[in-house]
Parts: structure tokens; sequence; C-alpha cells
């Protein structure tokens, strides 16, 4: 595999203004493609097998009329009893004739006909009915709905629209852009070069656009979640820059061993570029694997984030050397452009000039690590690190399992309007309702009673109607509706307690069970509270599986690439310590409470649904990063003839400074979805991310790796024979490379550029 990347390295920068056409032509057909191929994002999400999406599936075919979005216009009056006199009412239909205008509305419910006012007769709740689904109503409908009710807001009136109809999109906005700012600025610390960081960032943004591009296209074929995009956007951006990051640093330190530009990059493809792609492969599997899950949605999200990471590790590996052609010695730092060590000394075929490592700052010619080299933070770090083994592992897991605590107290739920941003529509809405009615009136059941003829479901109605009434918790259940044929009936349950308290998932428990037992017709339990809880517990039901699924996966692929037996079981066993601490922390700031106003979050409620299997599926792709990264240099130098303890001390020392550098990219470009958006599920994915790279990158690869590594020393590095003979040789490391280039000429070799 080194071998093959090492040419295609070579041939890219070569060929370097083909290879940028190329590029260009494949972004502007993708931009125009997705231009004009566009379609609507889906801010629902269904789960096909359910009882509520049955539920909502027959709903559909027995009463058109009320399939498409709906919406709640919160009223409230001046002062208690207005709602009952000639004038209240006369604004309350002045309200229901605005909002019958709006575009796409089918018609209004008068609250006073239905009994749809509070007791105090001060609240009143106008159910309005949209043609076409929620994800039909365009920006112009939105806008007019959000306007209802204004005359009678000039009065003195509270008018709040809101309801599922208001459910949409999440935007990136321009504030984003501060994250890549700060990874920016990053990128030219650790490169002392303006060329280097630009040139980095500018082919992190083409693979980008790219795939986000590419993602758009399909967008009317295949049906994307609002959140898509944004995790696509999101996971592509940061491992972007970071495989650009590695393979720009590894070219430039072939430059300063004095190897010619296309020899300097074609040896970085084929070593630093190797783990690009093993990284990438183990990014992609995770979350592809996310289908194995079975839920549509989340299968989506995992394969939108998979193509703009596949995106960019085509781009990393032939369009980054094609730039870095470009721009020659403006790479390295001003100060270092004209000095270029003699390698003619070297004897080709020795791992010297230019031959090094995998990954991080190549050891100086003649394969020997020079005393200066080991000066270094990363040096000094790893020193301390394997000298305090003991201790630094006990405290390592220590705190990370006190980190880890709250994670026994989470709570999954889809997100409700009730969390959504002070101000925003939907929570003016939801909040004034909560005001006049209670809480359970924003999270309303439906009970569906489905019968083979019109005389079983009028017999079925009223026992279906006192069970669930006797139910507790249940506040009131509304009368039933008929469908045209009379053999569907729906009634309407309030509970008393809002749609993601812990009460209101048992009371859907209870009234499944306590109308299970009827016969000769179907009782299904839906609505949006219903469909959240069966979404979030078949996604924790899914969760364990998934878990054994990625962890098995890192096992094997490490096993393949260090062949070991005990370091991929350690780094697996650190990857559950980095998703338990993280889990533990997320819980403690987005559920808790805790900190919150620091990340901007109004009000703490369960964590999305689908949070803790993407989490685990991204973190994965990334954990298996580093770890590739600080160990396979361990790994070589430990072959090459160090002891396991010197061995460990040189892939630290090699290795700190790239992967400090690419965790601090990955935390502020996640960082900057915390910040700069006001949608709490966009925050709590981009704070659980940061977050786990953090912990993982700093506390488990770069300090309890490296001291259990100590502990351990060459027994970290044992293999069955058997094992070893039965394992696929995938030469990471480019052994193949090295004997490809000893056979090569000397002058070929060592010619400086």
């Amino acid at each position: 595999m080194a071998t093959l990347l090492y040419r295609l390295g070579r041939g890219s920068l070569r060929r370097r203004r083909l290879v940028v056409a190329i590029w260009l032509v494949v972004l502007v057909g993708l931009g125009l493609a997705a231009a004009f191929l566009r379609g609507p994002t889906a801010s629902n999400f269904t789960m096909p097998g359910t009882e509520s999406q049955r539920a909502l599936d027959l709903l559909s075919q027995q009463f058109p009329a009320a399939s498409g979005a709906t919406g709640t216009i919160a009223v409230k009056a001046p002062a208690d009893g207005q709602l009952a006199t000639p004038q209240g009412q006369a604004v309350v239909k002045e309200i229901i004739q605005e909002a019958t205008a709006v575009p796409g509305v089918v018609g209004a419910v008068d609250p006073l006909a239905v009994g749809a006012v509070s007791p105090d007769g001060q609240y009143a709740l106008i159910q309005v009915q949209f043609a076409g689904g929620a994800d039909e109503v365009d920006e112009a409908q939105h806008a007019a709905y959000e306007k209802v009710g204004a005359s009678a807001e000039a009065q003195g009136w509270q008018v709040a629209p809101g309801g599922e109809v208001l459910g949409g999109e999440p935007e990136v906005g321009s504030t984003e852009a501060i994250g890549v700012a700060v990874a920016a600025v990053v990128l030219v610390v650790t490169f002392g070069s303006l060329v280097a960081a630009g040139m980095t960032m500018l082919n992190a943004l083409i693979g980008v656009a790219v795939g986000m591009a590419g993602l758009f296209a399909l967008s009317s074929t295949v049906e994307l979640t609002s959140t898509a995009p944004i995790l696509a956007l999101m996971l592509g951006l940061a491992v972007g820059i970071d495989y650009s990051l590695f393979i720009t640093s590894r070219h430039r330190q072939n430059l300063l061993d004095g190897l010619p530009p296309d020899e300097a990059v074609g040896r970085a493809v084929g070593t630093a570029g190797s783990a690009v792609l093993f990284a990438g492969a183990t990014v992609v599997i995770a979350l592809a694997g996310l289908a194995v899950v079975d839920i549509p949605f989340l299968t989506v999200m995992g394969l939108a984030a998979a193509g703009t990471v596949t995106v960019a590790v085509l781009v990393a590996i032939t369009l980054q050397p094609a730039l870095l052609g470009f721009a020659g010695r403006k790479v390295l730092p001003r100060r270092l452009r004209g000095t270029a060590p003699a390698s003619d000394s070297v004897a080709p075929g020795r791992p010297g000039a230019g031959q090094g490592t995998l990954v991080g700052d190549a050891r100086p010619a003649g394969g020997g690590t020079s005393a200066g080299d080991r000066s270094g933070f990363g040096f000094r770090w790893a020193r301390l690190v394997t000298r305090l083994r003991v201790p630094v592992i006990l405290v390592g897991l220590l705190g990370l399992g006190l980190l880890a605590v709250p994670t026994s107290d989470m709570r999954l739920a889809l997100p409700d309007a009730g969390t959504a941003a002070v101000g925003s529509p939907a929570r003016v809405s939801n909040d004034l309702i909560t005001e006049g009615f209670g809480p359970g009136f924003t999270g309303r059941l439906a009970v569906v009673v489905a019968g083979d003829t019109p005389q079983a479901t009028a017999a079925a109605v009223p026992q279906v109607t006192a069970l669930v009434q006797r139910t507790d918790d249940v506040l009131a259940v509304a009368p039933p509706q008929l469908s045209p044929d009379g053999r569907t009936a729906l009634l309407g349950v309030v509970p008393k307690t809002g749609p993601t308290d812990a009460a209101t998932e048992t009371l859907v428990h209870d009234i499944r069970h306590a109308v299970g037992g009827i016969q000769d017709v179907d009782v299904l339990l839906t609505g949006a509270t219903a469909i959240g809880i069966d979404v979030s517990e078949k996604l924790a039901d899914a969760l364990p599986i998934y878990l054994v699924l990625v962890v098995g996966l890192s096992v094997l692929l490490l096993m393949l690439v260090f062949r070991s037996l005990l370091v991929p079981v350690k780094a697996a066993l650190g990857f559950l310590l980095t998703v338990a601490a993280t889990f533990g922390i997320t819980v403690g700031v987005f559920q808790q409470g805790h900190l919150a106003d620091l990340v901007g979050l109004d009000t703490p409620g369960p964590l999305i649904s689908f949070l803790p299997i993407l989490l685990i599926g991204i973190l994965f792709g990334l954990a298996m990063d580093y770890e590739v990264f600080l160990v396979s240099r361990m790994r070589e130098d430990f072959v090459h003839g160090d002891t396991a303890q010197q061995a460990t001390i040189n892939g630290m020392g090699h290795g700190a400074r790239v992967v400090t550098a690419a965790a601090l990219i990955m935390i502020s470009v996640f960082g900057g979805f915390v910040f700069f958006l006001h949608d709490p599920v966009i925050k709590s994915i981009g704070f659980a991310l940061a977050v786990g790279v953090a912990i993982d990158a700093f506390v488990v690869r770069m300090t309890i790796v490296p001291a259990v590594m100590s502990l351990l020393g060459r027994h970290a590095w044992w293999l069955p024979r058997w094992l070893g003979r039965a394992l696929p040789n995938v030469d990471i490391e480019g052994e193949g490379l090295r004997a490809h280039l000893a056979d090569r000429e000397p002058a070929s070799v060592g010619r400086p550029g």
C-alpha cells in the first residue's frame, strides 16, 4: 500500500495542473448539480416498524385531510375572562381569519367552538391545518404564519404561533468561520509558514466543498434529516484539515532532509498517507456501520458524513501533493528555505534521508535521533509519563471514571420546543401553552382505534376511553373523531407532564399495556411524544450492539496494523474510557445543567436520542487516528532495535506536536458549532465531539497510552506465530516502500532538489 501511495503522490505532483483541473471540474460540476437538484431536508424522525409509526401511516390513509403539518397558535388575553366577552371573541375571530389566509393552510379551528380555552378564560389554542407536510412548508409560508396575530398584539394580546410546522433546518452562519480561523492559527503556529498553513486549509476547504456539493446534489433522491448536512460539514472539515496537516508535515521534513520535491511528496504520501488512508477508512467504516442499527434517518446521517470523510481522504492523497508541488520550498519557514542537508552521505536503502517514519518529525540522516531532537516538550513529557507510569495510569483511570459517573443518569429523547432557544417562535409558543394549560398540552398523545367494521370500532371506543382515563398521569381524553368509513377512531390524550418528562414515558407504556388486551380492534398509541419515546428506546437497545461491533472492529484493525494482541486491546479499552467520560460530561452540562451558561444552553434537558450511537461511531475513527499516528512510530523504532522504553519515548516525542495540532484543530472546528449556533441539538453534538477529542488525544493517547506501553515493555508487541502467519501484512509502516527505494539508483535517492 505504501509503495502504491508513493507513486500516486509523485504522479500527482508531476501532473499537478491536471490534478487541480480535475478537482476543479468535479467541484464545479457537483456545485451546479447541487444548485439545480437540491431537495428539502426533513426535520421529522420516523421509525418504521414501531407502533407509533404504524399508527401515523394508518392515520394518513384514513384521515387524508389531516395528513399535513399542524400548527398551534397560543393566544393570551390581557385579562382573565376576556375571551368570553364579545370584544375578546372578535379578536380571536380575526386571528383565525389571518391564520386561514396563510398560503398552504386549509383551515383553522375556532377554540371557542371546541372548548380549547383555559378555565380562567384568558388563554386559547387555535389549531391550524396545513395541506403539505412540515418539510414542504417554504420560507414564505413560515414568515406569513409567524406574523399571524400582529394586529391583536398591538391591542395588548399575546399571540404565539407554534407547532410542528415551525420545525426547520438549523442554519450554519458565518460565525462558524471562527472555528476555521482558530484552526488556521494553529496551522500557522505549527508550520511557521503562512504558505503551508494556507495550502493545508485550502486543500481541506476544497474537499469539504466537493463533499457537501455532492451531498446536496443527492438530496433530491435521498431524504436527508436537517442535522445530516451539518454533521457532514462538521466532520468533513475537521478530518480534512487534519489529514492535510499530517501529509504536509511529513513533506516538509523530507524537504529538510534534502529530497527533491517530487521525492519528498511521494514519500510523504507513501508514509503519512498510509496512516491517513487507514484512519479515514476507520471513520468511514464506523459511520457506515450505523446502517447495522437499521434506523433510516441515522443510516442517512452516517452515510452522509462517511461520504465527506471519503472525499477528504481522496483530496489529501491527490490534490494536496499537487498543491505542494506549486508551493515548492515555500512550505518551509523562511529561515529554513535556503538550507538543505547534504544527503549524498546517506547510502541508498538505509532508513536515512527522507525514508524515516510514518508520522511526526523524521529522524535525521543515519537513522538515529539526535540529542537536540530529544529536548522538545514531547520527549520531556514522554520521559515523565514513562517514569511515573503507575501513578499516571491510576490517576488517569480514576479521573476518567469520576467524569463518567453522570452517565448512569443519561436520558434520551427527541428534541421538543421546550428546549428550543429562548426567544425563538417555537419556544415562545411552548412557554405560553405551558403557562395557560400545563406542560401536557405541549406533548399530546393520540390513540388510534381501528376495526374491520364500523360496529367493531364503535363498540371498542368507549372501552378504550375508559381504560385511558383511568391511567395515572392522564389529564384529559378528547371525544373521538371518526374516519369517513367509520372504521377508524382518533382519540386525543393530554398527559399531565411534558413531552420529555420521565413520567410521560411511563405513561406511554402504561396506556399501551392497559389497552393491549382489547379484542377485535387494533389500538395504537402515537403522536410526536410517543414517536420520540419509540425512537429513543430503539436507539438505546441498538447501542450495546453497535458498541460491541465498533470495539471488535478496532481490535481487528489494529491487530492488522501493529501485529500485536495487547496494543489493540489497550486501544479499545482507552476508547471505552473516552466514550464513558465524554458521556458523563455531556450529561452533566446538557442534561443536568452544570455550566450550561458557558455553552449558551438556555434549558437543560434529555440528550438527543441518536447522540450516543453517533458519538461512538465518530470518536472511534478519531481515536484510532491518534492511536496510529503515535503507536506506529513506537513500533517502528522497536522493530529497528530500540528498547521498548526508548521506542515509546521516541514515538511520543516525534508525534506529540502533530497530534496536538490535529486535536486542537478538531476541537476548534467542533467548538465553533457549540458557541455560535443556537440549536441545542447541534450544540450537544459539537460539544460531545470536542470534549471527546480532547479527552482521547490529551488524556488517553498522549498520557495513558505511553504509560501503559512503558509498563508492558516488550510484551506489548507479542503476537502468536500462528496468528502472525494468518494475518495479512497491510504494510502501513512502509517496509515495502523502503525495499522499493533500496532497489533504485543511488543518484535518484539522495540527490537534493
